[in-house]
């Protein structure tokens, strides 16, 4: 599947499918956000988010790469990724983009 974040497949014609989404909403256990408060307080990168973060992106981008095979999609374009906090130590992350088939060209 060919991920692109433009709005176009350079030297392809496109046919829309339409738009597709995956979403997860994440957390970390008690111990590492007990930690992460604790790095609060000296400053610096706070890892624990930054890996559940990135497990985030991945899994939101799985889930919509799934979708798009299900409309028979050769790729995605303009993909985009949100994020939002839904209580203390949670993200939720959503991955979206337009499903689009590839069309030959002569």
């Amino acid at each position: 599947m060919l991920l692109l974040n433009i709005d176009h497949v350079p030297g392809s014609e496109i046919e829309a499918l339409g738009i597709v989404k995956g979403t997860v909403v994440q957390s970390k256990n008690f111990g590492k956000d007990f930690m992460a408060g604790m790095k609060t307080l000296v400053g610096g990168e706070i890892t624990g988010y930054t890996e559940m973060l990135v497990e985030a992106r991945q899994i939101a981008t799985k889930r919509m790469v799934d979708e798009a095979e299900a409309l028979g999609a050769d790729a995605i374009i303009n993909i985009r990724f949100g994020s939002s906090s839904v209580m203390q130590g949670a993200a939720e992350v959503i991955a979206y983009g337009t499903a689009v088939k590839l069309k030959k060209t002569f």
